[in-house]
């Protein structure tokens, strides 16, 4: 008898036909009504036992947490809010689960707790529910760009360069931690490491997509990055995923055009993919909003939000508009911002990015044409001399999504600006090499995936939307 999912069987029309299903126990109610879920679906499907015809001993050993196989009739249900049900007539258990010391009981579980039960978590409603909206945010991602002629490009996660010039990574190294060697200056030697220079773990592949962009035409990674910031809030993890493509022939406004476009089809198809999924996290929210004071409440339900970024138009505002709008706004004259914003080439921060969206503009916002000393090296330089070409998504709740910017092609240009910051030629002799051999204009975003998980699910810390967090002493798992 071949096995079908939970969500198959709640799909079936019952026919008193014999099935087969494994997964499991959420709860066993009263020595009869088996609440059974194997992850495919956040509903469970009841299976109704008559113990009399059942060992004691069996019965007995079916708890919250077992896993079990189970044969029986798929008939309509007789309860209320199902619409089948399983007839037992005979069950094997895999393995039981002590209730005296199994952690996921049929009851509230705060999130702090499950942290410290990462791999267990996912048998609870809410992380299976964020889990397989991961999944399928992971999918989509992967068809969108498959479908408008990107390919996948796997850039290495060991790098002897650091393409964001944080200078917050985490080293890689095979030499004897208590006895390194060292140069006659008394610096460790890591021309006597594995790979003979110092090396880390990356925090972008973007600089390997550009290369490949310059080949391919368009491309993207998707794929582990690191970053050793020693951060505890609820937006920062030192190991997370990025989603980063690259496209010769575009300048910012063709840039700008792919990641909004690119993110409207991505949250459209887990609107039309994951109804069951996506009402069960709204609800949660709703509940959890209940015990806030009004002002602290969401404006928007989650599902409405998700619609509000898939259906309206992304404003485009210039950096320089857009620091004029928040410096005559009430927040900053009243000085409620924490970071008030006094004159142009302020750094925004999240207050400022949400004020925008949520507050001025009421729709997703881009923002363009930032200072040149507050973005990356190889971002573009306008023609004024002290902007460059970047672009930032910015989404209500969340502030900043997405990040990018068309490329600084001109060799000339991006020597005088690596010369500034101090950025050796020698470490990024290959990446000059490209505006030496048939430079073109071209340009990229990134997107932090566990961000857009985090704003798909209303989930509240980056932790919760990772199977197995990592951030500062913790490496659990």
């Amino acid at each position: 008898m071949a096995r079908l999912s939970v969500r198959e069987l709640l799909n079936t029309e019952p026919a008193s036909q014999d099935v087969q299903i494994e997964g499991w126990v959420r709860t066993f109610r009263s020595n009869r009504f088996i609440a059974l879920n194997d992850g495919s679906t956040i509903n469970n499907i009841q299976c109704v036992v008559d113990f009399e015809n059942f060992d004691e001993e069996l019965i007995k050993s079916i708890t919250t947490g077992s896993a079990v196989r189970v044969k029986g009739a798929l008939v309509e249900s007789q309860g209320r809010g199902q619409r089948v049900e399983i007839q037992v007539k005979d069950i094997f258990v895999h393995g039981s689960a002590d209730p005296e010391t199994y952690p996921i009981q049929p009851k509230k579980h705060s999130l702090e707790f499950l942290r410290e039960k990462a791999h267990l978590r996912v048998r609870t409603n809410t992380f299976s529910a964020v889990m397989r909206l991961r999944s399928a945010l992971s999918f989509a991602i992967h068809s969108y760009f498959q479908q408008n002629g990107f390919y996948y490009m796997h850039s290495p996660i060991i790098t002897g360069s650091d393409a964001e010039g944080a200078g917050e990574m985490f080293r890689v190294t095979t030499l004897d931690a208590k006895n390194p060697p060292l140069t006659e200056e008394g610096n460790v030697d890591y021309k006597e490491d594995f790979f003979g220079k110092e090396t880390n773990l990356t925090v972008s592949g973007q600089l390997e997509a550009e290369a490949y962009a310059m080949g391919l035409g368009k491309v993207y990674t998707f794929g582990p990055t690191f970053r050793a910031e020693n951060s505890n809030t609820s937006r920062h993890l030192a190991e997370f995923w990025m989603i980063e493509p690259e496209m010769a022939f575009y300048d910012l406004d063709a840039n700008m055009d792919l990641a909004e476009d690119f993110i409207k089809w991505v949250i459209s198809y887990v609107l039309e993919n994951c109804e069951d999924d996506l009402k069960f996290l709204e609800q949660r929210l709703l509940d959890e909003e209940k015990s806030k004071p009004q002002a602290e409440r969401s404006e928007m339900a989650l599902i409405e939000k998700l619609k509000f970024v898939a259906e309206n138009n992304f404003k485009r505002v210039s950096y320089t508009e857009a620091i004029d709008i928040l410096r005559n706004s009430k927040p900053n004259k009243k000085k409620k911002f924490d970071y008030i914003i006094e004159e142009w080439g302020a750094d925004l921060q999240s207050e400022h990015e949400r004020y925008l969206v949520e507050k001025h503009f009421k729709c997703p916002v881009i923002l363009f044409d930032y200072p040149a000393n507050i973005k990356a090296f190889y971002m573009r330089l306008n023609e004024d001399g002290k902007t460059v070409r970047a672009m930032d998504v910015l989404f209500p709740g969340i502030g900043e999504i997405v990040g990018g910017a068309q490329r600084e092609e001109r060799l000339d240009v991006l020597k005088e600006k690596m010369a500034k910051l101090g950025i050796e030629e020698e470490e990024l002799w290959w990446y000059l090499e490209l505006r030496k051999f048939g430079t073109a204009i071209h340009s990229g975003f990134g997107l932090g995936f566990e961000r857009l998980v985090l704003f798909v699910t209303g989930m509240g810390n980056i932790r919760d939307v990772i199977p197995f967090p990592r951030t500062p002493q913790n490496a659990e798992f």
